[in-house]
């Protein structure tokens, strides 16, 4: 090892190619990347493990499989050939003090990306034709000849499945009376305004239940308050007034966290009984939401497994539902929707909600935004317009009409509502602002409020943000000591009767929701572990916290692992508090919408402090006031959808640390894109 490292420093120093028709020295680079951590352990042992299955490897196959499984654990399903060969660096985003090395061994490997997929198709652990045999290679190169994507098979198996059966629950048509549809809608939906010109604004919620009605999967897309579960209760309504036997349809309510699943279901029921004074016994909406159940979480609804990636139900034992409601989806990765899709009977409407702006899955994949990319521009064919007339009394304006000759299935199933009416005032705007990549127009808005909704605060230390976690700003009240002084006001009462024991609890939690810090990073000084510590200290030296040991009385935590026999899941959030009346033990308790959960602490193992969550687990949650925090040195994690998750978190309050200068902009300027062939396959038009 000591020899080929200085074969490897001498390279460098001379600036010369190293002879990398060696795949050893290829493989010790790559575990020197390793060990400097610019490549996970992981990443050079799938190199390793593709040498091993084949010791006439390439250097080109095995660099290939490092830089494919990096890739893919930053979210991308695919490494896109092109880049890779003209642009290594690009790809792998790796510090300054990195690029010398990547050149050093690029160049000792293929020039032209023709040389390099022809290596890739020597090699007897690639399949690149859909014709060749299937021996269960463990790299398959796919795509396009103008973009060659290299895969991991399971990432292109589930992606070619996903591909395939959306389209096919797009073209599956169920038989809708116009007519009928029409009368309903007009019931359902307050009566739209004339239309004045062709190029009015329709109402998008009233399309969406007119398009969902005739096929088996719609997407529904918009931002904070456009009214997507609004949508989806009207749906409902609609699907049970057509429905031959309504006594006998099963819906079902999912989301990827127990938190929005709950939410989900509440929005709903509250959208019901608005409906149910307004149109009387037209329906029995008793009916209808005794047949939701009680909503999901993905991993629940699917039966999830301990130790194995493998569901109860699926394409071998189906779910029993008629309707499925999916809400956050840009939080459904690749590999759950290829699950989800196989377990749901062919029959089944498959409905998708969400904010194809938010961040994507923690896990590979960007499913939603692959299926709703070019969701703002509608790309309706005639008859998607003439039905839309038909059955909701609206006109497509022309621009939203297509263009092209032939049709893509999916665009057809895709609504993009454009209308917020609850998320406005200056949280609507800057996030509109930050979403369409104004960043100058984003700053104005943080300097001109002089309401005390928003504020940034730059150039500044930790210090500043603990002291907003501690007792709120100016403007902005919500704070950590709201909740522990809940804690420490607890009722006599509460101590001798279980339910007043329950309504403080559920007080307690409700003002630990008032508030939350939503970090980019895990580590470093601005990260989730540092800030989560550093708080609790602050909050200890004020005297409203007293940790000892492990488990607190005030802790709040966040479940980092599912645990299907305790009933919790990734990203659950709650607070530690005695136990009922009679316990002497603490337990931590959970609040999903008006629902009460709770385990003992005993048996949580995998939890970690939560005053502070990265803004990826943010999703799916809403708090009065949120503390927006960007690291330093944050790179590529700072990107636009992440600043616009995390401002789309606040609903009364935000606040922005900017410790270093230009942060804000930046991110702003640095807009996320994750690789996949999904969006290519979906939207192929049809034959």
């Amino acid at each position: 090892m000591n020899g080929l490292n200085t074969t490897l420093d001498s390279s460098l120093s001379t600036s010369t190619p190293l002879a990398y028709d060696s795949a050893t020295v290829a493989l010790s680079v790559l575990q020197g990347w390793a060990d400097k951590g610019w490549l996970r352990r992981l990443d050079s042992a799938m190199a390793a493990f593709m040498l091993e299955l084949d010791p006439a490897a390439s250097p080109t196959l095995l660099v290939s499989a490092a830089v494919l499984t990096q890739v893919e654990g930053r979210g991308h399903t695919c490494l896109p050939m092109n880049s890779l060969v003209a642009q290594p660096a690009e790809i792998l985003a790796w510090p300054e003090q990195a690029q010398a090395e990547i050149q050093a061994l690029w160049q000792g490997l293929p020039r032209a990306l023709s040389a390099w997929l022809a290596a890739l198709r020597s090699s007897p652990l690639v399949r690149w034709s859909e014709d060749a045999a299937d021996h269960g290679q463990p790299l398959v190169l796919a795509g396009s000849e103008e973009l060659p994507l290299l895969y991991l098979r399971r990432f292109w198996l589930h992606e070619k499945y996903v591909a395939h059966a959306i389209r096919e629950r797009c073209l599956s048509k169920h038989p809708v009376d116009e007519t009928w549809v029409a009368g309903w809608l007009d019931q359902l939906f307050q009566p739209s305004p004339a239309i004045e010109s062709l190029d009015a604004e329709p109402d998008w919620q009233k399309v969406a239940c007119a398009m969902a009605l005739r096929a088996g999967v719609t997407v529904i897309t918009g931002g904070p308050g456009t009214g997507k579960t609004y949508t989806a209760a009207r749906l409902l309504a609609l699907l049970f007034a057509t429905s031959a036997d309504p006594s006998r349809l099963r819906v079902t309510l999912a989301a990827p966290t127990g938190k929005a699943a709950a939410r989900l279901r509440q929005s709903i029921d509250t959208s019901l009984q608005d409906l149910s004074q307004r149109l009387g016994t037209a329906l029995d909406w008793g009916a209808v939401t005794q047949r939701m159940g009680v909503a999901k979480t993905l991993h629940s609804l699917l039966g999830a497994r301990a130790d194995t990636r493998e569901f109860r139900f699926n394409a071998g034992n189906l779910l029993d539902v008629d309707i499925l409601i999916v809400d956050e989806s840009s939080m459904v990765n690749l590999e759950m929707m290829s699950a989800l899709l196989k377990a749901l009977p062919s029959h089944a409407r498959l409905i998708l909600l969400g904010d194809k702006d938010q961040l994507a899955s923690v896990e590979a994949g960007a499913v939603l935004g692959d299926l709703c990319r070019d969701a703002d521009g509608g790309h309706y064919s005639p008859e998607t317009s003439r039905y839309v007339t038909a059955t909701s009394g609206q006109v497509l304006p022309i621009g939203y009409l297509a263009a092209e000759l032939q049709i893509s299935p999916l665009k057809q199933q895709t609504v993009m509502l454009r209308k917020s009416r609850r998320f406005g005032g200056v949280i609507g705007q800057l996030a509109q602002a930050v979403n369409e990549g104004e960043s100058a127009n984003a700053q104005t808005l943080f300097e001109a409020d002089t309401t005390g909704i928003l504020q940034v605060q730059r150039r500044t230390k930790v210090d500043a943000l603990l002291a907003v976690a501690v007792k709120g700003r100016e403007g902005a009240t919500a704070c950590y000591g709201d909740y522990l002084r809940a804690i420490e006001g607890r009722p006599q009462e509460s101590l001798e009767d279980p339910s007043a024991h329950e309504f403080w609890v559920k007080t307690v939690l409700m003002a630990y929701d008032r508030i939350r810090i939503l970090c980019a990073v895990h580590e470093g000084e601005w990260g989730t572990h540092a800030v989560n510590l550093s708080v609790q200290r602050a909050l200890e030296l004020a005297g409203l916290l007293k940790p000892k040991g492990a488990w607190f009385v005030g802790r709040p935590v966040m479940v980092t692992r599912n645990d299907h026999a305790l009933g919790v899941f990734n990203g659950d959030v709650g607070v530690t508090l005695p136990g009922p009346p009679g316990s002497v033990s603490v337990r931590v308790y959970f609040l999903d919408g008006e629902r009460l959960r709770s385990v003992g602490v005993s048996r949580l193992a995998n939890v970690e402090t939560a005053f502070a969550m990265t803004v990826h687990k943010s999703q799916g949650s809403e708090f009065f006031h949120a503390v927006l925090v960007l690291p330093p040195g944050g790179g590529k994690v700072l990107t636009k959808a992440l600043v616009y998750t995390g401002i789309t978190r606040a609903r009364e309050n935000l606040t922005l640390f900017e410790p270093q200068d230009g942060l804000f902009r930046s991110a702003i300027e640095n807009p996320s894109m994750r690789v996949s062939g999904l969006e290519a396959a979906l939207n192929r038009t049809s034959p």
